[in-house]
Formats: C-alpha cells, sequence, structure tokens
C-alpha cells in the first residue's frame, strides 16, 4: 500500500511539473492611454515613420529589435511603416530596471518568539533560511505618436509589467499588443491586460 501510494504521488508530482513547464506565461501588463487626434484617427494601411532620440541611436542595435517588434504589433492595429509617405512618426521607449534582492527579503532576520496557549507556552529561536529570491525586473514601455505636419503628440500610451522573467525580447510582444489594445480609440482609464506567451 505505501508503495502504491509513493507511486500515485511520484506520477501526480510529475504530470503537475512537466504541465507547468510546458504551457504559458501570463504577461500582465497596466495600460493607460491618451489618443489626442486632431483630425480622424488613422484607418487601415495609414503609414507611419520610426523616430529615435539621441540616446536610443547610440544603441542602434538593440532599438532595432525594439522597432522590429514594435513593427510587427502596429501592423497588428493597421498602420504601415513607409517613411516616406509617413502621416505620423512613431516613438517607442523602453526601460527595463533590475531590481536586486537581497538574502532576507521577505523572510526577515534572526529572531526570538514566545508563543502560549491552554496547554502551556513555549519559547523559540528563528534563524533566516539565507535563500535570496530571484531578481525581479520592472518594465515600462511608451508608445508616442505624432501628426508629421503639425508635430504635436496625438497618441500616447503606456504599458508597465514586472515579473521575474530577464529575457526582454520575449515579453516586450505582449507589452506592445496590450499598449495597442483598443487602437485608435481605447477606453479612458488604466486597464490590466494580459497576454499569453509561450513559456
Amino acid at each position: 500500500m505505501k508503495r502504491a501510494l509513493s507511486a500515485i504521488f511520484l506520477i501526480a508530482f510529475t504530470a503537475f511539473f512537466m504541465a507547468g513547464c510546458s504551457g504559458v506565461r501570463l504577461v500582465d501588463s497596466d495600460v493607460t492611454a491618451f489618443p489626442r487626434w486632431s483630425a480622424a484617427p488613422p484607418g487601415p494601411g495609414t503609414a507611419y515613420r520610426f523616430e529615435r532620440l539621441p540616446s536610443q541611436q547610440a544603441v542602434g542595435a538593440q532599438q532595432d529589435q525594439v522597432e522590429g517588434l514594435s513593427r510587427s504589433a502596429l501592423a497588428k492595429v493597421g498602420m504601415e511603416l513607409n517613411p516616406p509617405l509617413a502621416r505620423y512618426s512613431v516613438q517607442v521607449l523602453l526601460n527595463t530596471q533590475r531590481v536586486v534582492r537581497l538574502p532576507y527579503d521577505g523572510w526577515g532576520g534572526p529572531g526570538v518568539f514566545l508563543a502560549g496557549g491552554n496547554r502551556g507556552a513555549s519559547l523559540g529561536l528563528s534563524f533566516p533560511l539565507g535563500v535570496s529570491e530571484p531578481d525581479y525586473f520592472k518594465r515600462e514601455l511608451s508608445i508616442l505618436m505624432r501628426d508629421v505636419a503639425t508635430q504635436q503628440v496625438v497618441f500616447e500610451t503606456r504599458a508597465l509589467h514586472d515579473g521575474v522573467w530577464s529575457d526582454t525580447l520575449a515579453v516586450l510582444p505582449a507589452m506592445l499588443d496590450a499598449a495597442l489594445r483598443g487602437f485608435p480609440q481605447p477606453p479612458p482609464g488604466t486597464r490590466r491586460i494580459n497576454v499569453e506567451i509561450p513559456r
């Protein structure tokens, strides 16, 4: 009987572990968008071009990757990259902060505890486990769209996401899709948008 229970437990644990490893990841982003179209919002096939800040020009290869993923997300909402005929310019800004968690984060330090109840009291010491949690990553994505003729910002959207995954370029497409959800007239206020990506 004991062997049978052990085998059942082992099979259940293995199935649970395999399901967790082969599933999907959930990228949850808090999105806030501000449409300020001076004329009619852009329709399908509207041309745009990318604009870069000097700091983005200095890291050209990295920004190329960000803009490549942004191009795919913008195509999903009907925008077309066509610099010579661009009606809008688009700036994509991505900021990732790595938050290092030290040992004892969430575990507390050494201490003394005293407990009591109907059946007596106890006194003991506690020591930290010395386990450090994985680093944390806070990401902020901003997309600014300007009317080329007037240089006025006509659309702004921000997506905030944090989690333990360090692979920013794997998470970025989900953040871009979330940031552009409802384009060109997203609802007001901050929305939590969940997008699943392969694990």
